[in-house]
């Protein structure tokens, strides 16, 4: 007899197309090396290396969230528009691929 296993809530996959995210005339970030995110009643999220983040763009604000599956978000500003991405500085196992990578808001992102 055949056992039901669900789905994974959480999996990640490689993401070679490319994704760059753009604010105002601003481009922020330009990769090819992206993970992707899928979570189950969540839209899918590209983690981008901050090797290919303008950084010196971002500022950590206060903002800190928590996942139960992902582990505590710390989120970035740009100017006065506040918490366009956010990353997992030390997320919870498994989930490790994502470490130090950047998220931004799907509005910026293409």
């Amino acid at each position: 007899m055949a056992t039901d296993t669900p789905e994974p809530r959480i999996t990640l996959h490689p993401h070679h197309r490319r994704v760059w995210v753009k604010i105002g005339d601003t481009l922020l970030a330009d990769t090819t090396r992206a993970i992707e995110l899928r979570e189950r009643g969540y839209q899918l999220r590209q983690y981008i290396p901050r090797e290919d983040v303008r950084m010196d763009l971002l500022s950590r604000s206060e903002t800190v969230t928590q996942c139960p599956f992902k582990g505590d978000a710390s989120y970035f500003s740009f100017g006065d528009q506040a918490d366009v991405a956010w990353s997992y500085e030390q997320p919870l196992e498994g989930m490790e691929v994502i470490e130090v990578k950047l998220a931004f808001n799907a509005e910026f992102a293409s």
